[in-house]
């Protein structure tokens, strides 16, 4: 099943794609769960398929304003340096841990709608990834246990401003200008990924391959990660986990290449499917 976020007739809503569209499902149990986190928050992803199964499509994909896939997450918890080619291209060591951030659920947008280039710097840099979406509280979960965890699988595209980034030793300010992660199109929902392991992502920039990388390159596999981060937090439904991106990111070319208003990004995941966003100004 494919759930996603959009906006239909000016009002935020949620559904499942089908037919080459998205049946509203908050048109339907949006009382009981007003949007895509409440629903995985209350388990509803069995009541939701059962709704969406006679439920005919409200609008076509082609036609829907998507809204981040969870709009409002209570953490995003992104991965650095968590493919062995991107460690190389940087230039840093290996670490017996993950390299953690954070980005704010107000700095994401929705597939098709434009990601944003500040003003204040021309260092636009784009970074294709898989997104983990919790489906059940985690805290001290193992390894073996991580993956019953899941809700679902997307793309992800951590948009980073390299300069504000490289500021000091703390990635924060690169990864929180307003408008600069792209989050969709829809989640995968866990029962039609079992292993998330066996996928291949590749980016795009105005149709010219600058990534592409199988899953199971990752230095933290997606077990490890919510065993890890469920280690000292708890992960609660609808929270997101971005993996990390493999080499090839823009600001280590000669010369580099950066994102700018014009461009058109895509980060497609072969069992998932594209995310696109445009590029615009600030």
């Amino acid at each position: 099943m494919k759930l996603t976020s959009f906006r239909l007739n000016g009002a935020d809503t949620y559904g499942v794609v089908k037919d080459g569209g998205i049946v509203d499902i908050g048109g339907q149990l949006g009382a009981t769960y007003p949007d895509l986190k409440v629903a995985l928050e209350q388990d509803a992803l069995i009541e939701i398929e059962t709704v969406a199964e006679v439920g005919e499509p409200a609008v076509s994909i082609d036609d829907a304003e998507f809204l981040p896939v969870v709009p409002n997450p209570g953490k995003v918890v992104c991965v650095g340096l968590n493919y062995k080619s991107h460690i190389e291209e940087t230039g840093r060591s290996d670490s017996d841990y993950p390299v953690l951030f954070t980005r704010w659920a107000d700095t994401q947008v929705g597939h098709n709608q434009p990601m944003i280039k500040p003003n204040n710097s021309d260092r636009y840099d784009y970074e294709g990834e898989l997104a983990v979406i919790m489906g059940k509280t985690a805290r001290h979960v193992s390894e073996a246990d991580a993956l019953s965890y899941v809700a679902g699988y997307t793309c992800y595209n951590d948009g980073s401003i390299r300069d504000w980034q490289r500021h000091t030793h703390q990635f924060t300010p690169g990864k929180n200008f307003p408008g600069t992660g792209g989050f969709g199109p829809w989640m995968v929902t866990a029962d039609d990924i079992p292993d998330p392991s066996k996928m291949e992502l590749i980016t795009r920039l105005n149709g010219e391959e600058v990534q592409r990388s199988k899953t199971d390159l990752m230095v933290f596999d997606v077990p490890f990660l919510i065993h890890y981060i469920s280690g000292f937090c708890t992960l609660d439904p609808g929270d997101v986990i971005v993996t990390g991106t493999p080499g090839g990111v823009g600001f280590k070319r000669n010369p580099p290449l950066f994102m700018v208003e014009g461009d058109t990004v895509e980060v497609e995941i072969d069992l998932i499917g594209t995310l696109v966003n445009p590029i615009a100004n600030e």
